[in-house]
């Protein structure tokens, strides 16, 4: 997935790892860390950090590697890095890159 720290409010730091949802879908760990839905309550941001408050923009990761709303450098998770780069990006020769510079939706 997809996961961005909205440290402004509209571009953070962002990284593509491994996520696992709670049996409701109203949260979700990464790296023992929980993060709650904010139910369409959020300025640019789905998820909040339960103890922290901080809000994330959390998503599936786009085969053209868009995934930010603003253009940003996005780190990739070493345990997700290979099937990021063969399953999802369909690149197979970039399986040992380790970040990238989102171009961003809205960047274009």
């Amino acid at each position: 997935m997809y996961i961005e720290h909205k440290l402004d409010g509209i571009v953070g730091p962002a990284r593509i790892g491994r996520i696992i949802f709670s049996k409701s879908g109203k949260s979700l760990s990464y790296k023992g860390r929980e993060f709650v839905t904010l139910d369409g309550r959020g300025f640019k941001a789905n998820y909040a950090d339960s103890e922290t408050g901080e809000r994330y923009w959390i998503s599936g990761c786009k085969k053209d590697g868009t995934d930010a709303l603003y253009s940003t450098t996005v780190e990739i998770d070493d345990d997700i890095r290979e099937e990021y780069w063969i399953k999802i990006r369909n690149k197979p020769e970039s399986k040992d890159v380790k970040s990238i510079k989102s171009p961003g939706k809205y960047s274009r």
